[in-house]
């Protein structure tokens, strides 16, 4: 069962995304599938700048709503961001390293969610 703060946060984390014009964004719930996470958040940029941007609107937007990420790696090289906030953990890609580590399938086990469900 996920908890109420991992939804808020997971909604929060896709606006922002949202808002930089991110592509394809999947919400996949992994909270039945591992301890890890709740949620794996992951969308795709046209290019590092964008990617960049993307990751620094997730952080201020969560930052505001008082939460900090336990870790960020990738921000330099933009080609993959990982953005771990504990129950939510956000991937960032660029086009061509999305579609190398295709999470969506190593993570086929989790489901597939969408923004509504999360409003829900």
């Amino acid at each position: 069962m996920v908890a109420k703060q991992s939804k808020e946060t997971a909604k929060l984390a896709v606006h922002a995304l949202e808002e930089k014009k991110a592509k394809d964004i999947r919400i996949i719930d992994i909270s039945d599938v591992t301890v890890v996470a709740d949620y794996f958040i992951i969308a795709s940029g046209n290019n590092r700048n964008q990617v960049q941007a993307m990751a620094d609107e997730v952080e201020e937007t969560l930052y505001k709503a008082g939460m900090e990420p336990k870790q960020v790696e990738g921000y330099q090289t933009a080609n993959w961001i990982l953005l771990d906030y504990q129950d939510i953990i956000i991937h960032i890609f660029d086009e061509e390293n999305r579609l190398f580590y295709d999470l969506e399938r190593i993570w086929r086990d989790g489901h597939e969610t969408t923004k509504e469900e999360l409003e829900a």
